[in-house]
């Protein structure tokens, strides 16, 4: 690992203002990415900024038909708020199934969604419930978030502030866990919005993305024999020791109707 300047200032104003000022500078989170980057010096910044200290990323809060969750809100709390498990217990639900433990306790919802792992969980709620990402500077689509593998719309300096997740009727997450890791293999967000029936897929392929023919036929009746006969090409998923492209395509199959069967 080599050698950074460590800041940790309390406001977003501070925090940007350091990432502005050091081309090199990386904000920090709960570590739970960045640190093992760091250590296998995948990523050398000239300056860490920690966000720990800053309070007012920290906020869980319903404001009409939105649920507003801060950046810093780790894993655990997402998964144990009272205010979260009333509005959307998909996403509580989701998050109790991140990682272990330790992981759950540092790991935070900004830190996860501004890495953008493409088997991370996160992006598949923010992108089934069509979700907000709000940053220092502006409010950006969860459909427009993502763009790639470990690549978002968030330009350099830009801070990921909180995320707007609509309300549901209903949602509901499954995933087929990685054994050692329990990133997602495949795993499938089901959320029926006021705009109608969205279907989000992560683990499968370079970044998390949309079945618009699982919503189609959900839409029209939202049973898992709506599903039947609904074919997922392999052309564009991953395939690894863990499991191959084909297994990967048959695994959205299945853990789709599984999310059906557990919407709530």
């Amino acid at each position: 690992m080599k050698d950074f300047t460590f800041h940790r200032p309390t406001t977003v104003k501070d925090a940007v203002h350091l990432v502005k000022g050091h081309e090199g500078a990386k904000f920090l989170a709960g570590g739970q990415s960045f640190l093992p980057v760091l250590k296998l010096e995948l990523a050398e910044p000239s300056d860490v900024v920690s966000l720990g200290a800053i309070k007012e990323l920290r906020d869980i809060r319903v404001d009409g038909d939105q649920l507003l969750v801060g950046a810093l809100v780790t894993h655990d709390e997402v998964h144990r708020s009272p205010e979260i498990g009333k509005a959307i217990p998909g996403l509580a639900a989701l998050a109790g199934g991140i990682g272990d433990a330790q992981v759950r306790n540092r790991g935070t919802l900004g830190g996860s969604v501004a890495h953008a792992d493409p088997s991370a969980d996160y992006p598949a709620a923010l992108l089934g419930l069509g979700a907000t990402v709000i940053t220092d500077r502006r409010s950006i689509a969860a459909d427009d978030f993502f763009t790639g593998l470990f690549a978002t719309a968030l330009e350099h300096g830009e801070l990921v502030t909180s995320v707007a997740f609509p309300i549901p009727k209903r949602s509901a997450y499954l995933k087929f866990a990685h054994r050692a890791s329990k990133y997602a293999l495949v795993g499938v967000f089901i959320a029926e919005t006021a705009g109608g029936v969205r279907v989000a897929v992560t683990g499968a392929a370079n970044q998390v993305f949309r079945v618009p023919a699982f919503e189609a036929a959900l839409a029209k009746h939202m049973a898992p024999s709506a599903l039947d006969g609904i074919a997922i090409s392999a052309a564009d998923l991953n395939g690894d020791a863990e499991a191959s492209a084909e297994y990967r395509a048959h695994l959205i199959g299945v853990m789709a109707r599984r999310a059906v069967e557990a919407l709530k």
